[in-house]
């Protein structure tokens, strides 16, 4: 599979720079001075060894940027929710939802790669080919993608009560796709040919607590924000996502939304969250975060 490409290459163990973190184990290793007991002890322990040695690196490898912007959280989802549902019942609820082919997204899921670190199951959202044919008549990506989000909102409002703070915002001059987003996407659609996608996604857990920004910052090297149409497909098929005031809701960390009244451009993301009785949309600014949210995620899986 085709990875994400970053601006600089992957460094592993054996890159100078890779070595000097071996180095540091080695010496805090020789520091321990363990006897032959303590030393097999530690051997027999490897696997525990590995995901604590891992867990560490994740931590202290994570950039500093906005790291103000993080609140402790314990919101969790929903106890309504009990996970992705099976990927081919998800394709064949969104091709129905959204009037498109299942019949390339049901292929590619008979044989899908490794689960990546950090996503907790596969969903399914439209894709860019999606678009083009429920919108044949718009020849701009950035046009189709709002109509695409507008559809969303219409067929989440025709199946539950639903309420839209950015209504007859959803235009391209106010709403657009991240750049990472969009290339990460477009990673997975070169294996992807159809009108669905099957993406890799975690639905805020990884992240909640952080400002959008800070989310973005901390993302792995083939971990993507998801966008509005993608969230809102997702609540579309999941509809247990999202059902009580007091539960994790979701930032659409994939796109980026421009208030003309801000200083800075494009400095709003929007979110879904279910209050009153009701799942609504709409945006806040990027730095600011909340206990309540976590950003939606996707990854591009490795090879």
């Amino acid at each position: 599979m085709m990875t994400m490409q970053t601006q600089t290459a992957l460094i592993t163990s054996r890159d100078p720079k890779g070595m000097q973190a071996v180095n540091i184990f080695e010496a805090a290793y020789n520091k321990a001075k363990l006897d032959d007991s303590r030393a097999q002890r530690l051997n027999e322990r490897g696997d525990e060894l590995k995901t604590g040695i891992s867990k560490l690196i994740a931590e202290l490898s994570v950039s500093d940027r906005y790291a103000d912007e993080e609140v402790q959280s314990n919101y969790t989802y929903p106890r309504e929710y009990d996970g992705p549902k099976p990927i081919e019942e998800q394709v064949k609820a969104l091709a129905e939802i959204l009037n498109l082919d299942s019949s390339n997204a049901l292929e590619y899921a008979k044989n899908l790669p490794e689960l990546p670190a950090g996503a907790e199951g596969w969903f399914a959202i439209p894709s860019s080919n999606g678009l083009k044919k429920l919108f044949p008549q718009i020849e701009n990506d950035a046009d189709r993608y709002c109509a695409g989000v507008r559809l969303v909102h219409e067929k989440i409002a025709a199946s539950r009560k639903f309420y839209n703070w950015s209504d007859r915002q959803i235009t391209p001059n106010r709403l657009r796709v991240h750049a990472r987003t969009a290339h990460a996407l477009d990673l997975v659609a070169e294996n992807q040919h159809g009108d669905i996608l099957i993406v890799a996604e975690q639905l805020g857990m990884r992240h909640r607590g952080r400002s959008v920004r800070r989310a973005r910052e901390c993302f792995d090297s083939n971990e993507f924000g998801l966008g509005s149409l993608a969230v809102g497909s997702i609540v579309l098929t999941h509809p247990n996502r999202l059902v009580r005031w007091k539960e994790l809701d979701m930032d659409c960390s994939g796109d980026e939304f421009d208030d003309p009244d801000a200083d800075v451009r494009f400095d709003h993301a929007p979110f879904f969250i279910f209050n009153d009785g009701e799942v609504g949309f709409g945006t806040h600014w990027y730095d600011d975060a909340y206990e309540s949210y976590g950003s939606v995620s996707a990854f591009v899986p490795q090879s």
